[in-house]
């Protein structure tokens, strides 16, 4: 058992810090913006609830964070009363933050001068993945710090690889939103395409599903897909934020993502439709407009 500390109680971490609890046996305390979320976990959790990011990460052996963007992530651990002051010698910070790679070095290079490790490990498997603790953790850092985070991640994963050096969890995390984008472009296009065909979709999938055509998206989606129902809570807003992180990082390294960039602007216009909370299947949507 380990003291273990969770800051972002959002649809990812409030479940996540949950399975540190329930499943890994550690002793929990968690931070929120929202304190009145913090105690509700606590009420909940049988943890703790501290009232700043400092106070949640002081005496713990590690410090475990998911929110939303680069700012975000500043605030809870360079900002005042950030979590990095908070933190003693020989602890480690782990961050699940969807992030750029930027900033993960940066947290890297300030966590290294206080004395303590940094492992960036953005995480894949949405709301469903935290809720069920099987999420895939793409980490980056230094192996004898990940090897430390590993058995306490593992309290919700059901893969955890180190990709390489810090930020290498973040450029991984990366790859994975570029194949989701094209998959779901894919996807949904067939199945518009068989609308407009008269096939029997049902048919369709169990059919094309045994194949090369298969994948998660297909599997999982479809039939909330032709429902015209997109409420799986990995919003089309985050996905946006996380391409742009994509397209960012592809200016800068000389990635060419065509299909990737494309995408990215039909999920403008689902924005546009006012799906701006929208999954990200809701690529169907802008399909379907056109009817």
């Amino acid at each position: 058992m380990a003291k273990v500390a969770f800051l972002g109680l959002g649809v990812m971490g409030y479940p996540m810090a949950g399975h540190l609890k329930n499943k890994g046996g550690h002793e929990v305390t968690v931070y929120n913006r929202t304190f009145s979320k913090a105690e509700k976990w606590a009420a909940q959790f049988s943890g703790k609830a501290a009232k700043t990011p400092a106070e949640a990460a002081k005496g713990q052996d590690f410090v475990m964070c998911c929110v939303g963007n680069d700012n975000d992530l500043r605030e809870v651990t360079l900002g005042k009363d950030g979590a990095f002051a908070g933190m003693g010698k020989g602890t480690t910070f782990v961050d699940h933050t969807t992030a750029s790679a930027e900033i993960a070095r940066e947290l890297y290079e300030a966590a290294t001068k206080g004395g303590f490790g940094f492992v960036d490990g953005p995480v894949s498997g949405g709301q469903a993945g935290a809720e069920n603790g099987v999420l895939t953790v793409m980490c980056g850092g230094d192996k004898e710090i990940f090897d430390k985070a590993k058995p306490v991640i593992d309290s919700y994963a059901r893969a955890c690889n180190l990709m390489g050096s810090p930020g290498s969890g973040q450029l991984a995390k990366m790859c994975n939103q570029i194949a989701i984008a094209g998959l779901v472009q894919g996807l949904s296009e067939a199945i518009h395409f068989a609308k407009k065909a008269n096939l029997d979709i049902e048919m369709l999938i169990q059919t094309i599903s045994k194949g090369a055509a298969q994948s998660w998206q297909m599997e999982n989606r479809y039939k909330t897909m032709v429902a015209g129902k997109y409420d799986h809570g990995f919003a089309v807003d985050w996905m946006r934020k996380d391409l742009s992180i994509c397209l960012g990082e592809a200016r800068k390294n000389g990635a060419n993502l065509p299909v990737t960039a494309l995408v990215d602007q039909f999920y403008a216009q689902v924005q546009a439709m006012g799906g701006n909370r929208w999954d990200t299947s809701s690529l169907m949507a802008v399909l379907d407009r056109g009817k």
